[in-house]
């Protein structure tokens, strides 16, 4: 388990891997402004522990990878997904299993239909396509980014604070906050970040919606895994796209929030070592 920093279309993506390459890839994508750490080491390691070669990676703006200046991103999503095919060429791998949590659940989409050929399987966690008529976040996640703006990214306490303090917001009323571990992995992130002010620009990025519009199209095996309590991307969402998606199942975590929390870790984790056997 060592990090990599490869380079891609002109850009550097630090990424890192888990288990024997000669094992089917899963490339985990996370969600906007944080990066790969937030795939737990016990949780990468757990599922290469069962025959699964894992590999994650920071996007662009977030931990080692290439930063933009803050407000001015200079990419689409299209790019992002593209990035995680550059990803799986530096690994010399042809073919993963994709799995995406909130933004990266959104990218995984578009990989599904920009780059079917690469693709094994998706597993969609706490994403939406983000069709109209479903449900918009609660205004306590508005209230909350809204203040985004005024964090010290300078400051490393500030910053840190800032991220235990969102995801005290994200998690379900089902689950415990472990708050200790929660603040060594912020403190983790803002200490590995090139520029953590950058972090921010996820909120600023364009594109993806011709994907989008096209779910229904996606023709790989989809795994989709929601919390009921999510409260920036609402249940119904994950509902839709199961329901979107041909033949797609399903595995709701009751009382979870928009996190991945360790409760439901083997629930999680074994819905996807079986989706990915195939």
């Amino acid at each position: 388990m060592t990090e990599r920093l490869i380079q891609t279309r002109g850009v550097d993506i630090c990424t890192e891997s888990f288990g024997n390459p000669k094992d089917p890839a899963v490339l985990l994508i996370m969600g906007a402004t944080v990066s790969m750490i937030w795939w737990e080491d016990a949780f990468c390691r757990n599922i290469a522990d069962q025959g699964r070669f894992v590999i994650r990676y920071d996007n662009r703006d977030t931990g080692r990878s290439v930063t933009y200046e803050p407000g001015n991103p200079g990419y689409t999503f299209e790019d992002l997904a593209d990035d995680a095919m550059g990803v799986l060429d530096a690994y010399g791998i042809e073919k993963a299993h994709i799995v995406g949590m909130s933004m990266g659940g959104l990218l995984t989409q578009i990989i599904a239909l920009r780059h079917r050929e690469r693709v094994l399987s998706v597993t969609l966690l706490a994403t939406s396509n983000f069709a109209p008529g479903l449900p918009p976040m609660e205004e306590k996640v508005e209230r909350f980014f809204a203040e985004q703006g005024n964090v010290d990214w300078s400051d490393a306490q500030a910053a840190a604070a800032f991220s235990l303090a969102r995801w005290r917001m994200l998690s379900g009323p089902g689950r415990v906050l472990d708050e200790q571990k929660i603040a060594f992995l912020s403190e983790l992130e803002v200490n590995r970040a090139v520029n953590p002010a950058s972090m921010s620009n996820h909120a600023f990025v364009t594109g993806g919606e011709t994907y989008l519009q096209r779910t229904q199209e996606i023709d790989a095996p989809a795994l989709v895994i929601h919390g009921t309590d999510d409260p920036i991307i609402p249940y119904a969402h994950g509902v839709h796209l199961s329901e979107t998606i041909p033949n797609a199942k399903l595995l709701t975590l009751t009382g979870a929030g928009h996190e991945l929390h360790p409760d439901d870790w083997d629930a999680m984790i074994q819905a996807i070592v079986h989706h990915t056997s195939g």
